[in-house]
Formats: C-alpha cells, sequence, structure tokens
C-alpha cells in the first residue's frame, strides 16, 4: 500500500470510530431524560433532586473537558480518546445498579468524567485529518451522530415499560465497552500531533516555527486569539443551556401540557432527528458557497421557534412539528459550534484550546437542568419555561454570529 492510500485508510478509520464514539456519547447523554419517568416512579424525587440528577453527569463532563483537553496535547488524542469512552462505559453501565439517587448522582458524574474527556478528542481528532479545507464540515457531520444516538434511546423507551430505564443505562456502558478495546487496537494518532510530538525543536520542521507551546492555556488568549475565545466560551455556554435544559426537561414539559408519555417520547425522536438531519446538512453546507446563510438562517430561526413552541396549542401533530425544527436549529447551531472549535486554534493548543471551550459549554449543562428545575419548582407552566429562555437564545445566537465574523477575520 502506498503512502497516500495508507493516509486515506487511516483517516476513514479516524472518522469510523470518532462517528461511533459521537454515536455512544448521543445515547449516554440523553438517558438520564429518557429514564426520567422510571427514576421519578421508583425513588420520587423532588424536582430540584432531579435538576441536580440532571446536571451531574455534565458537572463531570466540565472536569473531564479541562483534563481530557489538557492531556491530549501531551500524550496524544489517541489514548486519551480510549481512556474516556471505556470510563464513561463503565460508569454507564454502574448507573444501572444505582439503588438511590445520591448513587445516581454519583455515577452520572463519574460517567460525565469520560464523556467530558472524549467529545474534545473527537473534535481534534476529526479537524487534524488530511483535508483542512473540509475540516469544519467533517467535526459537524460527525457530531450529527450524536443525536442519532439520542433517538436511539428515546425509540428504546418506547419499546419499554418505565420500570425498565436501568436497561437504558445498561445499553449505554456496554456499546462503548465493546468499543474502547477495538479502537486502542485499531484508531491511528493524529498526524499533525505526532508532527509536533516528533519535533526536536519548534524549528526542526517547516511550519512549525512560531507555534505556541504544546498545551499552553495561556496561548488560546494570547495572539489576537482573546476575542475569539471569549465568543467561542460564551456561545458553547448558552447553546449548551438551552440544549441540555431541552434534552432533559422537554419530555416532561410535554407531558405537563398535555401529552402522553409515548407521545412526549415520540417528540423527544422527533427533535433529534430533526438535528442529526440538520447537523448533517450543516457540514454539508458550511464549506460552501451557502455557509453565510445557513449559519444566519439557524440562529435566527432558534428564538422564532422557541416563541413558536410556547403559544402553540396542545396538539400533537403541530407540537411535534415544531419541537422537530426546534431540534434543527438547536443541534444545527451546536454542530456549527462544535465546527469552528478546533478551527480557532492552531494544532499545538487545539486540545486544551477546545477543551477549555466544551468545559465552558458544561457549565452551560450544569445550569441548564438545574434551572429548568428552578423554574417547574417555581411553578412556572411549561410556556413560561420556554419564554423564560428567550433572552439567552437571543444573547446566544449573537454571540456565535460574532465569533463566526472573528474566525474568518482571523483567517483571511
Amino acid at each position: 500500500m502506498n503512502k497516500t492510500a495508507a493516509e486515506s485508510v487511516a483517516w476513514r478509520s479516524t472518522i469510523a470510530f470518532c462517528v461511533l464514539t459521537a454515536f455512544c456519547e448521543g445515547i449516554d447523554l440523553q438517558a438520564a431524560g429518557v429514564a426520567a419517568a422510571g427514576i421519578g416512579a421508583e425513588f420520587k424525587p423532588t424536582s430540584d433532586q432531579f435538576g441536580t440528577f440532571f446536571s451531574a453527569s455534565t458537572f463531570g463532563l466540565f472536569f473531564g473537558a479541562l483534563i481530557g483537553g489538557r492531556l491530549a496535547d501531551s500524550v496524544g488524542r489517541k489514548k486519551v480518546l480510549v481512556a474516556s469512552v471505556a470510563l464513561f462505559g463503565l460508569f454507564s453501565l454502574l448507573t444501572s445498579f444505582a439503588w438511590s439517587i445520591p448513587s445516581l448522582v454519583i455515577t452520572r458524574a463519574l460517567t460525565g468524567l469520560g464523556l467530558g474527556g472524549a467529545l474534545p478528542m473527537i473534535l481534534a481528532l476529526v479537524a487534524e485529518t488530511n483535508d483542512a479545507k473540509q475540516q469544519a464540515g467533517r467535526v459537524a457531520m460527525v457530531y450529527a451522530a450524536t443525536p442519532f444516538g439520542g433517538a436511539l434511546i428515546s425509540l428504546l423507551s418506547l419499546l419499554m415499560a418505565g420500570t425498565q430505564w436501568r436497561a437504558m443505562f445498561a445499553v449505554g456502558g456496554i456499546l462503548p465497552l465493546i468499543l474502547a478495546p477495538i479502537m486502542a487496537f485499531a484508531l491511528p494518532e493524529s498526524n499533525a500531533f505526532q508532527r509536533i510530538r516528533d519535533a526536536a525543536t519548534s524549528a526542526s520542521i517547516p511550519g512549525l516555527a512560531g507555534m505556541p507551546k504544546s498545551g499552553s492555556f495561556i496561548a488560546i488568549f494570547t495572539a489576537g486569539r482573546a476575542l475569539r475565545t471569549i465568543f467561542l466560551w460564551t456561545s458553547f455556554f448558552l447553546g449548551l443551556l438551552l440544549l441540555y435544559l431541552l434534552l432533559n426537561w422537554l419530555p416532561t414539559l410535554l407531558t405537563s401540557d398535555g401529552l402522553s408519555r409515548t407521545q412526549a417520547a415520540g417528540a423527544q425522536i422527533g427533535f433529534n432527528i430533526g438535528g442529526a438531519l440538520a447537523a448533517i446538512l450543516m457540514g454539508h453546507l458550511i464549506n460552501g458557497r451557502l455557509k453565510n446563510w445557513a449559519v444566519v438562517v439557524t440562529f435566527l430561526a432558534l428564538p422564532i421557534l422557541l416563541v413558536t413552541l410556547a403559544k402553540s396549542p396542545a396538539q400533537l401533530a403541530i407540537i411535534c412539528g415544531i419541537v422537530f425544527l426546534l431540534g434543527c436549529a438547536v443541534v444545527a447551531a451546536q454542530a456549527f459550534l462544535y465546527a469552528m472549535a478546533p478551527a480557532a486554534y492552531p494544532t499545538s493548543i487545539r486540545g486544551v484550546g477546545v477543551g477549555a471551550a466544551v468545559a465552558m459549554g458544561r457549565i452551560g449543562s450544569i445550569v441548564g437542568p438545574k434551572l429548568g428545575g428552578m423554574l417547574k419548582a417555581a411553578g412556572h407552566s411549561p410556556s413560561h419555561v420556554l419564554m423564560d429562555l428567550l433572552p439567552i437564545v437571543v444573547a446566544g445566537s449573537i454571540c456565535a454570529l460574532l465569533l463566526a465574523w472573528e474566525v474568518r477575520r482571523a483567517k483571511s
């Protein structure tokens, strides 16, 4: 096999493993939301306890993203990814054996530690495949596997009784535990990372001179990168606050609004499928002439669809249609942010830069479910909860559009 053919096999293998990892992440990330009804029936938690449970995995995600991103620039993308996948698989499986709300919270937090370490590695590995021009589009399309995983676990919740909620976490644990050893054997390391690691000095390989120190956290704020880092962090925080509040609370909000558990789960499947399809479309458009239009339409649609869902009548067809479109907008927006994150930093600090951005998003992931619990506990109706999110959505859209402008300006 010649060098070009070997490189082609390597990057295709990398993309395939990253897609599978993102799919497994989607299952684990949404397992808590779809299992909520069964957990509620068994343990009778308060709204605040539910909020804590929903936020537990994202609390672990915060630390996992920071630690994993920092380690990736030192020991490599592959080692961190394999360890992270094994970690979230193990603790997701252990969640199925939980005996109380505190045990659920602990196992979900440790699951989140692995999830947080895996996501920046997916983004970095995909971004460092051989064709830089297709980088952003590939990242967005690989991210599309995450909502497909969420759709699968939502579908399983329809086929299972609420009392079988433990099986959902078992599925979320067994699949990554099978995947991790296969990746340890077959996943290639990033060529871009290897070039940095193997260089005796920064000037020994053309193009590496002047590269910021590997893994330097301070470097993501220097050399004109401070503004894009601030926009990236703010966009991630507000975007993931919205996404995780909806992922965890949307079924509960819809059942409170008059839908049955089965109907709410069906709407949640629509949210995920719409999001996955929109992420694939965003990945296709983001490298083409319609990139600017795709980004603007996505971030303008977000507040419009949120208000429309808040004001819509409790009719299944109407709500499912709006939820589908809302999933398209929310996940397409997130896919765009994930595509921008690795593009904002050079190879030597890409792990720490993406990890820090994902960690900031995880703070939003923690705040989102807790905010939903607080609003519900305060007696807000489902429509009021959605309207309460409108300022957050508007601010996040503005920051994301400024981020797109800043990254484009920096590359020009």
